[in-house]
């Protein structure tokens, strides 16, 4: 059953979040034991409420008593097929469903702002709202579904991806709620900048010419003076939709600010939004494969910050390929080629934190789910003492080979 509201205060309930799938008993038993007078729910994301047919009045009335009593139960029970599809696939539909919802919501908020309209918040909190819990249900499904993205949906779903990856290295932070939305709201709205471009400059299926990427520029800009002039927006958005474009070696726009004067929420804004744009099917190319995006942007020299790219990696557990990594059962290992792109990924341990030795090769798969063995960072060769990486590389990878 997916949660779509409580009724009363909200004093009345347990949750922080208004909006969330039930899928365990634990929670199950905290909406059936609160005081609120009744539970909305979304019955396109979730089990309805059709009730069992009863054999006589009898069990119509013990029906009546039980429903009154186990209401949430009593839908749970009376939807039995619904629940016969597999995790995966329950995953995708929501995601899916809540993808079509955002298109059509960033649509008309960029669309308001093209006709000088203010941006109107609520519209904005609500899809925050819903990707929020979204990330907290399943990231992957959502981020899936999100790189399916046509020439005339990328600006709104690649704001929506933006700001899913960005709450994805939130979570894995550790950030408290108003932090988190924060980031969330800046990786939705690092783009509004956008609508200024020319759609014939913005969906280009070419090179552009230097005019054109001028025009292109301005969008960081001209996105702030929207947002600024919006008012009640939090700071890091502002800072993410001026910022998000400057790289570490000063080379970037509109500033060509240094890595000292960028802060840690444009660093993140640089990397999420080029790691979607990669991935993401273009006017102008074709999309890469998420690990052949993480490998080449760790490869650019002076661009993005590798210790943000590395907090997006461990959190999505996804990592570019050749990478040192420690994990958490005392072992270093190598990051491997992985495609296509699984729910897991592969790694090949072969040294020993404690004892400081060398081990004998050995293939591992991280999971996805958290259990079991985690990559807990990612590593600089040079400070374990393997100065010539890539002799240590080859080495580990061609032992497991053999």
């Amino acid at each position: 059953m997916y949660v779509a509201g409580f009724g009363g205060s909200w004093f009345e309930h347990p949750f922080w979040r208004p909006k969330f799938m039930i899928e365990n008993k634990r929670d199950l038993d905290k909406v059936t034991h609160s005081s609120v007078p009744y539970v909305l729910i979304d019955e396109t994301l979730g089990a309805s409420v059709e009730p069992e047919p009863a054999a006589c009045e009898a069990d119509a009335d013990i029906a009546a008593q039980e429903q009154r009593e186990h209401p949430l139960r009593r839908v749970r029970k009376a939807r039995r097929p619904a629940f016969q599809m597999t995790k995966e696939a329950i995953a995708h539909r929501r995601a899916s469903q809540l993808v079509n919802r955002t298109k059509q919501q960033m649509r008309r908020i960029f669309t308001d702002l093209q006709m000088g309209w203010a941006l109107d918040r609520a519209d904005v909190d609500g899809v925050l709202d819903n990707i929020v819990q979204s990330v907290g249900e399943d990231a992957h499904a959502l981020l899936n579904v999100l790189r399916i993205k046509t020439k005339d949906d990328y600006t709104f779903l690649h704001s929506a991806a933006v700001c899913t990856l960005m709450l994805c290295v939130a979570r894995h932070r550790g950030m408290d709620e108003a932090e988190t939305r924060d980031l969330g709201l800046a990786g939705l709205l690092h783009d509004v900048g956008k609508i200024g471009i020319p759609d014939e400059v913005l969906n280009k299926p070419a090179r552009l010419t230097d005019p054109e990427f001028s025009i292109v520029k301005n969008h960081p800009e001209h996105g702030h003076k929207l947002l600024a002039s919006a008012g009640d927006i939090a700071a890091t958005a502002l800072d993410v939709c001026l910022h998000h474009h400057e790289k570490i070696d000063g080379t970037g726009y509109p500033f060509g600010l240094s890595a000292e004067n960028i802060s840690f929420a444009a660093r993140l804004g640089a990397v999420c939004d080029i790691f979607d744009a990669l991935t993401s099917q273009r006017a102008y190319k074709d999309a890469w494969s998420p690990q052949q995006a993480l490998t080449k942007m760790w490869a650019w020299e002076g661009h993005l910050d590798h210790a943000v790219m590395a907090e997006l990696m461990v959190a999505l557990n996804l990592f570019a390929e050749g990478l040192l990594v420690k994990l958490s059962n005392d072992r270093l290992a190598i990051t491997l080629h992985n495609d296509p792109p699984g729910k897991a990924a592969p790694v090949v341990q072969f040294f020993a934190v404690e004892a400081e030795e060398m081990v004998a090769p050995q293939k591992i798969i991280i999971p996805n789910d958290g259990k079991g063995v985690r990559v807990l960072s990612v590593e600089e060769p040079g400070e374990w003492g393997f100065d010539d990486w890539d002799a240590v590389h080859s080495r580990v990878v061609d032992a497991l080979g053999a």
